[in-house]
């Protein structure tokens, strides 16, 4: 189970997060998480924590800071309610950020108070799909009725299968914009099973700060931003809905999954297509391996699932053991990544 908004864990390793939509039951309402600087976290939280209080009592909604981390400069935001209430939170902390004027200079005291700013959301890989629609018709819509603007991040956050979702605007239009996002996660929450939420850490800062170096993305900010149209039409979320599953193709048969049948469980991940022979290795001793280490049956779509060339990884296992899949085939993926940007730097020098 996912950390609780107010208490998160200051352990950070890779966790699935809840069945959920973003991360919580239905029952308990609507999670939606969100990175901030440590100063904004200081803002949200307030002198003793009179501002979370305040914002708890006006909307309804529990809300938390992960804790301070030695060497990271980012802290995540839980907000958890109904999706009225997360959204009206999100529109008053936004609100308290932008009349934020600094560390009392009095050239800033007296400078007109912005209109605008920005709010990252963290979103699980598998619903990106939900927001984005077909075509990219709902995050259209959404943009349209909000008059903000969103940016989906390409890439999953280190060491996690959650994307950044960048939404730019006014308080009130942020505020509209995560109320529609808020509906559609829970049009969709089953999708969201088995996230393995993010954790700022030290070492994933880093990545992401030399990840956006290396494709010269300014101002050294905390994700991926793909420079194609921000319709979203054309990023990867199908979820799984269209392409044949298969077994790997190298023809290993993929053994059934150990456990109770009642508690397996049925998770799907997208892989970048020219990441797939990667996972599934030299004569699939790769996926043999996860397989085998996780208990799970994972199968692979023969062919994209669409226009955006990923392929479909469909884990059936308990929970337990589709979290160990989750985690060893991101590890595959990592090791992938830093081995393709170290043969990148050999030949730049």
């Amino acid at each position: 189970m996912a950390a609780s908004p107010t208490q998160e864990s200051g352990d950070h390793s890779p966790r699935q997060a809840s069945p959920s939509a973003g991360q919580g039951l239905p029952a308990d309402g609507l999670t939606i998480r969100s990175l901030v600087t440590t100063r904004e976290a200081g803002i949200i939280i307030g002198k003793q924590g009179k501002n979370v209080a305040e914002l708890r009592e006006q909307t309804g909604v529990k809300a938390g800071v992960s804790k301070v981390v030695a060497g990271v400069h980012e802290r995540v935001l839980s907000v958890t309610g109904t999706v009225e209430g997360v959204a009206k939170a999100y529109g008053i902390i936004v609100a308290q950020l932008l009349s934020s004027t600094g560390p009392g200079s009095p050239t800033m005291a007296v400078a007109p108070v912005p209109t605008h700013t920005s709010l990252r959301l963290l979103i699980s890989h598998n619903l990106m799909g939900t927001i984005i629609g077909r075509n990219g018709a709902k995050i259209k819509a959404i943009q349209d009725a909000s008059g903000a603007r969103m940016i989906a991040a390409k890439e999953m956050l280190p060491q996690s299968t959650e994307r950044v979702v960048e939404i730019q605007g006014t308080a009130e239009g942020i505020c509209q914009a995560v109320e529609d996002i808020g509906r559609c996660l829970l049009e969709d929450w089953e999708r969201g099973l088995g996230t393995v939420l993010y954790h700022p850490t030290p070492e994933n800062e880093q990545r992401m700060t030399t990840t956006n170096r290396r494709n010269n993305f300014p101002g050294g900010g905390h994700e991926r931003r793909d420079r194609r149209p921000t319709d979203g039409a054309d990023h990867p979320a199908d979820g799984g809905r269209r392409g044949s599953v298969v077994s790997p193709t190298n023809g290993a048969a993929s053994p059934p999954p150990t456990g109770n049948p009642a508690n397996l469980r049925t998770q799907n991940i997208s892989i970048p297509s020219d990441m797939v022979g990667c996972i599934i290795g030299k004569s699939g001793s790769k996926i043999t391996e996860i397989r085998r280490l996780s208990g799970c049956k994972i199968s692979i779509a023969k062919t994209p699932h669409d226009e955006t060339g990923e392929r479909m990884f469909t884990i059936v296992g308990t929970p337990e053991a589709n979290e160990k899949a989750l985690f060893l085939l991101y590890n595959q993926l990592e090791s992938e990544k830093e081995r393709r940007v170290g043969r990148g730097d050999a030949e730049e020098q």
